[in-house]
């Protein structure tokens, strides 16, 4: 019987998971090498279709015990037997461990920032006719000029919340009007705090529209890849 795995954390009570997950198998709690682990019990090897009501049922799952503990959560799709799990926990028993400290009493915060003005700065008559040495070449000013304008923006950020981010994950975008994706890890007492400075620090910024969702479980930082056949050879 393989398992369909949700997430992994220190410790976890039974009593405040879900009924019902991914198709609507039962959820349970399995405590395997030292970890507890929400788990439900799956017929087929091949992952469940990616759809919206599955996607929501995993994130459920996950999110049902970040009131209790930090899990570390597993990539949607993850379909093991106990086996597998075993020899992959026993395998990364140390840096699980770690990953769990990282976290613990930590929620992932997410920002996106959307420019309303053009980064790129374009400073040529697009209608003008010009041969495709002379294009390329002006797309790759306009290109490095938005990566730059997009770092300042980033380094803002990071100035702004920088007492209240215990880790950070920043995507930049500068070709895009979303120009920066950061996710911030911040314990739980205070992100009360860190939504407070964010909101006086966006009035200072009425050119940048500002995205801000969570507390959600650490997603961004778990570093969990759970891929038997291609990366550990235990399948």
């Amino acid at each position: 019987m393989k398992l369909y795995v949700y997430c992994l954390a220190e410790k976890i009570d039974a009593s405040a998971i879900p009924v019902s997950g991914i198709s609507g198998a039962r959820v349970e709690v399995r405590q395997i090498s030292g970890f507890s682990l929400l788990v439900s019990e799956f017929e087929s090897d091949a992952p469940p279709p990616v759809t919206r009501e599955n996607a929501l049922a995993h994130a459920a799952v996950v999110s049902s015990v970040l009131k209790e503990t930090t899990p570390l959560p597993f990539r949607f799709g993850t379909v093991a037997d106990e086996e597998q799990l075993r020899n992959y926990l026993t395998l990364h028993q140390t840096g699980l461990e770690t990953n769990l400290a990282r976290v613990r009493g930590c929620v992932e915060m997410s920002v996106k920032i959307i420019s309303h003005t053009d980064l790129e700065m374009k400073d040529s008559d697009d209608t003008a006719p010009v041969n495709p040495g002379t294009r390329f070449l002006e797309e790759k000013r306009r290109k490095i000029r938005g990566t730059e304008a997009a770092k300042l923006v980033a380094a803002w950020l990071k100035d702004q919340v920088a007492t209240y981010v215990r880790q950070e994950d920043v995507t930049l975008c500068p070709t895009e009007k979303l120009i920066v994706a950061a996710a911030h890890l911040v314990a739980r007492e205070q992100v009360a705090e860190y939504r407070e400075r964010l909101a006086e620090a966006r009035k200072t910024r009425p050119e940048l529209h500002f995205l801000v969702s969570g507390p959600w479980p650490p997603y961004t930082f778990s570093n969990i890849e759970l891929e038997f056949k291609t990366r550990f050879g235990v399948s």
